[in-house]
């Protein structure tokens, strides 16, 4: 399968490979408590993939420490690996981060990140599988 190509699969195919946790947040659009989330406090180096279909989406090099208890990264891994969306449930409007392969909900980005980007895309640690520096080049 390419890179790029759209991974498909049905609510009960997704059910089947995913946490309780990771279902509510990557398919249902949920999201974690504050804090709660094993990566938000992370320091290991390596590339954060989706949960869902191992899709690379950002660098621990992008990765800083936001305060608000979530991973926070100011940009993706390249070009095009987050999808994002106008969400305006919640009575708010926001910007939903999702995954480009597989379209599995990741979190929102907002405008008050650091440089050189000045965003924030603030993401669950349910949607990210972190796949450490020295497995990387394996």
């Amino acid at each position: 399968m390419a890179d790029n190509e759209k991974i498909v699969k049905t609510d009960e195919e997704w059910r089947e490979i995913l946490t309780p946790e990771q279902y509510y947040v990557c398919r249902e659009k949920g999201t974690e408590r504050a804090f709660t989330g094993v990566y938000d406090g992370c320091k290991d180096k390596g590339v954060y993939a989706c949960a869902c279909c191992g899709a690379p989406l950002f660098s621990s090099e992008a990765k800083f420490d936001s305060g608000t208890g979530w991973p926070s990264f100011f940009a993706p891994i390249e070009p095009g690996a987050v999808e994002e969306d106008e969400d305006n449930s919640l009575f708010m409007r926001r910007v939903e981060a999702m995954c480009m392969r597989c379209d599995s909900h990741l979190g929102h980005v907002f405008p008050d990140g650091p440089a050189p980007t000045g965003l924030r895309y603030c993401m669950n640690s349910a949607s990210l599988s972190l796949v450490p520096e020295e497995e990387e080049s394996k």
